[in-house]
């Protein structure tokens, strides 16, 4: 058999290829792994991918023995554990499609190195070429098959639960729930649903409170930075180190007690009743618009710190000549700013920004644990708040609502939005286009 036709049966054959051309222990591995598939698809895999096309049809309920005379529960399909085998099904069969490609091209390998006359290592030296020079697969193999489990998927399992009817109405094993494509994108997007009327609203919010909790905190802890190293202060470590304290609490702790002195009886509304300021409590969480600035103003409280940290250390490394240089040509202090110093830390930090904007798109401490959503209103769907962010309006339709087809449907577009912004933002920053050219 020559070497063309054993590389058309490597196709079909796993291993053969490496076989004759004398990887025997390599070729049967490639092949009890290919019969283990096929034998694991044959008693069980056909069936979950099925039950993955119908999600179930038994349901749980009453049904009249006849031997014994009475009515019994009988066991129903579960959907949920239907779609989680189906989609572990899935994701096997890919594994083993990118595991028959492997071989196919170590068999092509093989066969290429027997033409040309060199060696082919046999199983043992395989083996020890993974402490040296195919270290780096070694050293892969673990993270990716970590990625595939525990981040594929489940991410597979929630994109999937968005194009179901998974909610409060369909539950298993009572209730089954089935495919519905694309109807919760329809309802969550479309303009006359009430799900619809709060989705857009809580989605506007989202984008204002991620970029002004991002760039209050980026100029607040920059402006920070260049006071205390500027050359007429004193103690600056003293100074970094009180910062720096502030963030060894942890955030929840601070946020909750925030929320306590914040409330209608707080400190801060006792202190300004007694002080004359106001008449009444001020409804720092209880206004929508008081609510947003409130949790805008904490959060630049608990993130400055942060900011000035990393800002400092960049300040530090800008060459003093240039300001030297700019104070000789009579610049002034704000030309300096804008020349030199804003430039270089825009460039430096457009990473950090891009993914501190992501961030705070899906922070749920600061919201949750400030205001937990609230002011409420009965205008919004299921318990979504005023400063309700679309992570915690997700985390709500899951918790209190068991909506988790929407839930999915608002993580899936939070992922697009993310996603496209951050591949946008980046493609289109100087950090990337002159990535050696700035000096």
């Amino acid at each position: 058999m020559n070497k063309k036709t054993i590389s058309r049966l490597s196709y079909v054959v796993c291993g053969a290829a490496n076989a004759a051309c004398g990887q025997i222990l390599k070729g049967i591995i490639f092949l009890a792994i290919e019969i283990a598939y096929f034998v694991f698809m044959i008693v069980s895999g056909f069936g979950r991918l099925r039950g993955l096309a119908t999600l179930g049809e038994n349901v749980q309920g009453m049904a009249f023995n006849e031997e014994l005379g009475i009515y019994e529960m009988m066991a129903g399909d579960n959907s949920m554990l239907i779609l989680l085998s189906g989609t572990v099904t899935v994701v096997i069969t890919i594994a083993f499609i990118l595991f028959w490609l492997f071989t196919i091209s170590s068999g092509k390998a093989a066969i290429k190195r027997v033409e040309e006359g060199k060696h082919v290592n046999n199983f043992l030296e395989d083996v020890k070429s993974l402490a040296n020079k195919n270290i780096n697969f070694l050293f892969l193999s673990v993270p990716v098959v970590g990625l595939g489990v525990f981040t594929v998927m489940p991410l597979i399992y929630m994109i999937l639960m968005a194009f179901t009817n998974y909610d409060s109405n369909h539950q298993p094993p009572g209730n089954l729930f089935d495919w519905v494509g694309i109807k919760n994108f329809i309802t969550l997007l479309s303009t006359s649903d009430r799900l619809s009327s709060t989705f857009w609203p809580v989605l506007g919010w989202t984008l204002i409170w991620g970029f002004a909790a991002t760039f209050s905190c980026y100029f607040g802890g920059m402006f920070l930075a260049m006071i205390i190293n500027s050359k007429g202060i004193e103690f600056k470590k003293v100074w970094r180190t009180i910062f720096v304290l502030t963030m060894a609490i942890p955030a929840f702790i601070s946020l909750r007690v925030v929320a306590t002195m914040l409330g209608e009886k707080g400190i801060f509304n006792v202190l300004l009743q007694q002080w004359g300021f106001t008449s009444s409590a001020l409804p720092f969480l209880s206004n929508a618009t008081w609510a947003r600035f409130s949790v805008i103003i904490v959060n630049f409280w608990i993130g400055v710190p942060v900011t000035m940290l990393m800002v400092s250390g960049i300040l530090m490394n800008i060459p003093g000549e240039l300001y030297e240089s700019a104070r000789i040509d009579g610049a002034s202090p704000f030309m300096m700013f804008r020349k030199i110093t804003f430039p270089y830390m825009w460039f430096v930090t457009t990473p950090y920004l891009i993914s501190n904007l992501i961030g705070n798109f899906n922070n749920f401490n600061t919201i949750y644990f400030l205001t937990a959503g609230e002011p409420l209103t009965l205008n919004y769907y299921k318990g979504a708040g005023k400063t309700d962010l679309l992570v915690t309006w997700l985390y709500k339709l899951t918790k209190d609502s068991n909506d988790y087809n929407l839930a999915a449907t608002i993580g899936i577009i939070i992922f697009v939005i993310s996603a496209i912004f951050t591949l946008v933002s980046f493609s289109r920053s100087n950090a990337l286009k002159n990535e050696e050219g700035f000096s």
